[in-house]
């Protein structure tokens, strides 16, 4: 039998969190460039979120271009009060690699008490379609399409669930095309 691995990041919640990013699962740690969330050099959310707010989608690469400066991104997150997290909390890896496809979520994110933290928060996003499974298991609302939101409710809070585009290079999409249905959001989320 294969171990649980468990996850290795606490959830980043700044101050007055207005929108909360979810994913599955991290990869496993030898492909971290930093030790935060979306750390493979592969995956593009960093370069998604520099085309949308810097028009540079190398805006939180070091000069090195090798790593991304997780300092920089931290500022920003909390700067644009965006929390990220992800939905499981264990997995079993049934592949070497970090695809949804091979994620057995063990044990699920306790998501009602994130909600509890952040009074603020007023959007969820998810970032995959595992993610989005185990979301909408919580939330009980209809799936979006990607690209779009469902609303619902959390104790009486109007609140709406963002199906988004994965960021992993694997997603048949340009970064261009994910960076653009990445800015509809937070255009209508009034964050940009």
């Amino acid at each position: 039998m294969k171990d649980i691995e468990y996850h290795p990041l606490p959830f980043f919640l700044p101050a007055d969190t207005q929108l909360i990013m979810l994913g599955s699962f991290p990869p496993k740690q030898e492909r971290w460039s930093m030790n935060f969330f979306y750390p493979n050099f592969q995956n593009d959310m960093w370069r998604i979120f520099g085309l949308i707010f810097f028009q540079n989608k190398d805006h939180f690469l070091l000069a090195d271009r090798k790593t991304f400066n997780e300092e920089s991104i931290r500022e920003f997150l909390s700067y644009k009060k965006i929390g990220i997290g992800d939905t499981a909390r264990a997995v079993i890896r049934h592949k070497d690699n970090a695809s949804d496809n091979f994620l057995e979520v063990v044990e699920v994110t306790d998501l009602g008490a994130i909600l509890h933290q952040v009074s603020t928060c007023r959007a969820i996003v998810t970032t995959g379609q595992k993610a989005t499974d185990t979301l909408i298991s919580f939330v009980q609302t209809t799936e979006p399409k990607i690209g779009d939101f469902s609303s619902f409710e959390f104790q009486g809070r109007p609140m709406r669930l963002y199906r988004m585009p994965s960021s992993s290079r694997a997603y048949p999409k340009s970064l261009a095309g994910k960076a653009e249905i990445y800015q509809s959001m937070f255009e209508q989320l009034g964050m940009l």
